[in-house]
Parts: structure tokens; C-alpha cells; sequence
């Protein structure tokens, strides 16, 4: 491993809110064994990212544990640190979209049932649900486990949206920090938990007009520091019980 990955630094405060969010996550069981995978671009053009290595388990991530990935540098791909499907995947969301600074890709238990259904539209029943309305991306080209031309074709499906549910695979959302994105991605497991427990009773959903789901999309939206404070609760605790993610 070359020096520059061996080294907490540079970056750290980075690294250490992206270890938080690993540990989380694990917390959570939103993970899966040790597949999927979250980075950090912390270059201007996004090419230069953090990434999780191949192997290690979201709950035993540290900050120095995180890989400095260039984008452009397709030796990378070969190597036995980097995951493959991490490596297609992330780098080229990182390369061709240089304003998603933040990627989390999970197959988390209800994103994922949802990602699985025909229908994988999230319509307004809850607060949570309400959340992302009108602003989710639903990409129903799974062609494969993301490797090579799968891998571009997913950096193009989201748009102007920041979350996409990716049919037969999973959820994926980007944004400009890991406190954004983390919150994202927890809450719209949340809303996806609420909307399956309800279809799964078979009675008729109470779904809000667009009116109420748009104001409250937005209310959320502006809500101030809710996601920092989000993040910062949760490494309170990880510092109290697990503080060896910093290191």
C-alpha cells in the first residue's frame, strides 16, 4: 500500500466522519457482509476520492483505514485493496459528476426491497416519505453488478436528483458532505421501512396531496444544522463507545 493510504492524514476530519458513518451504518445492519461502499471526494474535480478497502468490515472501519483513490489512474483497478465493483462504480460517479462530492451505496433491507418491486416510486403516506417526494431517481437498467460499461451508465442516471433507487440492486445517494449524505440515506431507510410495512397490510394507503407532501419536501429541506447535529449525535456516542474509529 503506498504511503499516501497508510496515512491518517491528510484529510482528517474527513476520514473521521466517514468512518463515523461506517460504523453507523453497521450499527443499523444497512450494510451487507462486506459489499457496498461510501466515498469522499476530497479533490476539486472529484477525480481524488476516500473509498472503504476491499475486505473490511463497515463496523471495524477507521479513519486511517481509508483508501486515497485517484479516478484517472486506472492502475487502481487492479489492485487487491480496492473492490472492483468499488472501484467502476465510485470512480466513475466521481469522475463524470464532479459535483456529487459525497457517494453512499448501499443494499440496505427495505431500500433494496423497494429497488425490487415494479413499481419502486415512494408515494407521500409519512413525514419520512414525504421527505423525498418528487425527488428521487428510478433507474430500471440494471444490467449487472456494476462493472465497466454498467458502471458509466449509472454515473448518468440521477440527474438533478441526489437519490436514486437502483431497480434490482439497491440505493445510491450523493451529496457535498458525509453528514448530508449519511442523513439522507438513514431517513430514506426509514421512510422505505414505513411505505413496505404499509403496503404489506393490503389496506389502501393514506397518500397527501401534492400540496402537503411538496411543503413538507421543502420544510425538511430548510430545516437548519439538522443533519450536522445528525452526524455529530452519533459520533458522541461512537466517541463514548467505539473511539478507535478516529484512529
Amino acid at each position: 500500500m503506498s504511503q499516501i493510504n497508510s496515512q491518517v492524514e491528510p484529510f482528517t476530519q474527513q476520514r473521521i466522519d466517514l468512518a463515523a458513518a461506517f460504523r453507523w451504518t453497521a450499527r443499523l445492519n444497512m450494510h451487507e457482509g462486506i459489499a457496498n461502499h461510501f466515498s469522499l471526494a476530497v479533490s476539486d474535480d472529484g477525480s481524488r476520492f476516500l473509498l472503504n478497502p476491499y475486505g473490511r468490515h463497515f463496523s471495524k472501519m477507521r479513519a486511517s483505514d481509508l483508501l486515497l483513490i485517484d479516478a484517472n489512474d486506472p492502475a487502481m483497478g487492479a489492485r487487491d485493496d480496492i473492490d472492483p465493483t468499488a472501484w467502476c462504480i465510485h470512480g466513475a460517479m466521481h469522475r463524470n459528476n464532479p459535483g456529487a462530492r459525497c457517494i453512499m451505496h448501499v443494499h440496505s433491507k427495505y431500500a433494496t426491497a423497494l429497488a425490487s418491486l415494479k413499481d419502486s416510486s415512494m408515494p407521500p403516506i409519512d413525514q419520512n416519505t414525504m421527505r423525498f417526494y418528487n425527488r428521487i431517481a428510478i433507474d430500471d437498467g440494471f444490467d449487472g453488478m456494476g462493472m465497466g460499461e454498467e458502471a458509466e451508465r449509472l454515473s448518468t442516471v440521477m440527474g438533478n436528483k441526489r437519490l436514486v433507487i437502483m431497480g434490482n440492486h439497491g440505493v445510491m445517494v450523493v451529496g457535498n458532505t458525509v453528514a448530508e449524505v449519511f442523513d439522507e440515506l438513514f431517513y430514506f431507510e426509514r421512510a422505505a421501512e414505513t411505505l413496505i410495512t404499509a403496503l404489506s397490510t393490503g389496506r389502501e394507503l393514506r397518500i397527501a396531496s401534492h400540496e402537503v407532501a411538496e411543503k413538507t419536501a421543502q420544510q425538511f429541506e430548510n430545516y437548519p444544522d439538522f443533519a450536522e447535529r445528525h452526524l455529530a449525535a452519533l459520533k458522541d456516542i461512537l466517541d463514548s463507545d467505539e473511539p478507535d474509529y478516529r484512529t
